[in-house]
Formats: structure tokens, C-alpha cells, sequence
């Protein structure tokens, strides 16, 4: 029993960050076309965020997320300004830019901060159960993730800037002709896709060891999670998160982190290899067929 439960809680941290990393670059590739390769160091500047205003301004730990949030959110607009908005059209470009981006904060975080943070004590507490014992907040993390698809959902479905966006999406010259700003549209969306990759940050700040190289392993992780989710933002990362969270957890848990990483890979390939759009692509042709065949 003790060996399942902390399976259970292995599998919610991983879903959780899966989920966390990659939503906020699923919403910035889906509506903007834009491979953002700088986001896995949007992620580490909310982390660091986080860890300046925890320590360095004696915040509490809520208000250093929030600043965190705040910051990455105001610094991605900067950015989809004056870089991102150049290379529109022009995906090679875009990586390019994103990726020189993506060098210049992991070196100039090293050069302002140095190799490593202090730690940040992890909230809530534990729960114990015999010889188990895990910390409440990975059920808090895997709350935060589940409710941060459900307002991108509301946000995409229910707000004039989510009916704006996907019929960019969808036509982005009528949505023109129709008075949509499609610039705005951009500059919003690269905002939103930032501040999500700070709140991810933020949330693994007091889990994780805050320095200037982890970009990295959560940019792998969200383009995964993005490319086996295909198209659909939220269902898509949803399931994808689901899915690939079971499997890096189940097999590093019962043999370790590089083999869970390298399972990962091998079931993307897979993946990609028969479901070429995905999971969300595979569901929406089934069913289709079911109607079809009803009709």
C-alpha cells in the first residue's frame, strides 16, 4: 500500500509539471505559429522570481508568486515587441531569435545570481501513513494545474479576447478585415503564454533547485507534452499530461529518472509515428466516425 501511494503522489507531481510547462507554450505555438525556445528560461526567470522575492524582499511565498507571475507577464510582452513580432511568418527565424534569447537569460541569470539559489520551505506541510510520507504539496500542484486548464478554457470559450484569438487562429486576413487587431491579439497571447511558464516557475520554486540551466528540461518536456497533445490547447495538454505523467512516474519510480526520460521519448515517437495529430487528432476522428456512422 505504501509502495501505491507514493506511485500516486509521484504520478501527481509529474502530471502537474507536465501540464504547468507546457500549457503556456501549447497556447503561444497553437494561436501564434511561434516556437517559443526561450520557454524553458521564461520558467526559470519565475522561479527566480519567486526566490528574489521570497528572500530578497522578505515577501511571503503567495506574493512572490505573483510577483513572479507579473514579472514574466510584462517581460514577455517586451519581448513579443521588439523580437518576436519581427520573425511572424518566418518560423526558422523565430527559433532562431528565441533561441539566442534563450542563451542570453540562462547566461546573464548565471552572471547576476550565480550558480544557485537558496531553497524555498515547501507549504502545507506532509501526510504521513506508516512508513509513508509525502508532502501536501503535490496535491496542491496537481489542484493548480487542473485549474489553470479550466480557466484557459473559460478564457479561450467565454472572453472577447478568446473570440478574438481563435478566429485569428482561424483566419487571421478576415479577422483583419473584420476589425480584430491581430498584433494585439499576438502581443496578448505571448503575454499570457509567458506568465503561465512564471506561474510554473513560481509553483516548482520550493521543489526544485532554482539555477540558470534548468530551462532546459522543462522546454523538452513541454514540446513532448505539446506534440503528443496535438492541436486542441486544453484537452490536448490535459491528456497528453495524463498520460505521459503515468509513464515517466511508473518507470522512475520502479527504476530511475534517466529511464523514465528515456520511456518518455520512445512513447512521443510512437505516438507521433501512428497519431501523427496527436491525441486530441485521434479523438476528434473517432469521433466523427461514431457520428457518422449514427447518422
Amino acid at each position: 500500500m505504501v509502495n501505491g501511494l507514493n506511485l500516486a503522489f509521484q504520478y501527481l507531481q509529474q502530471f502537474s509539471v507536465l501540464v504547468l510547462a507546457a500549457v503556456g507554450l501549447a497556447i503561444i505555438f497553437g494561436i501564434m505559429g511561434v516556437i517559443n525556445l526561450a520557454h524553458g528560461e521564461f520558467i526559470m526567470v519565475g522561479a527566480y522570481a519567486t526566490v528574489f522575492g521570497y528572500h530578497d524582499l522578505g515577501l511571503p511565498l503567495l506574493a512572490s508568486m505573483v510577483l513572479a507571475v507579473v514579472v514574466t507577464a510584462a517581460f514577455g510582452f517586451v519581448v513579443e515587441r521588439l523580437l518576436v513580432k519581427r520573425t511572424y511568418g518566418r518560423l526558422f527565424d523565430s527559433m532562431v531569435v528565441t533561441l539566442g534569447l534563450s542563451l542570453v537569460l540562462s547566461q546573464g541569470m548565471l552572471v547576476l545570481r550565480g550558480t544557485s539559489e537558496p531553497s524555498i520551505p515547501t507549504p502545507f506541510g506532509t501526510i504521513s501513513y506508516g512508513a509513508f510520507s509525502q508532502s501536501l504539496y503535490k496535491v496542491a500542484l496537481a489542484l493548480v494545474a487542473v485549474g489553470v486548464l479550466a480557466v484557459v478554457y473559460w478564457l479561450f470559450t467565454h472572453t472577447e479576447y478568446g473570440i478574438r484569438a481563435r478566429a485569428t487562429i482561424q483566419n487571421e486576413e478576415m479577422s483583419r478585415a473584420l476589425g480584430v487587431t491581430t498584433e494585439r491579439v499576438y502581443s496578448q497571447t505571448f503575454a499570457i503564454g509567458s506568465a503561465l511558464a512564471g506561474l510554473t516557475g513560481a509553483l516548482l520554486a520550493p521543489l526544485v533547485s532554482v539555477n540558470p540551466t534548468m530551462g532546459g528540461t522543462y522546454l523538452v518536456k513541454s514540446f513532448v507534452v505539446v506534440v503528443v497533445g496535438g492541436p486542441s490547447v486544453v484537452l490536448g495538454t490535459g491528456l497528453s499530461g495524463g498520460l505521459l505523467g503515468a509513464v515517466d512516474a511508473g518507470v522512475t519510480y520502479f527504476y530511475d529518472q534517466t529511464m523514465g526520460s528515456i520511456v518518455l521519448l520512445v512513447v512521443t515517437v510512437f505516438v507521433i509515428r501512428f497519431f501523427q495529430d496527436g491525441i486530441t487528432g485521434f479523438v476528434e476522428r473517432a469521433r466523427d466516425r461514431l457520428a457518422a456512422e449514427g447518422a
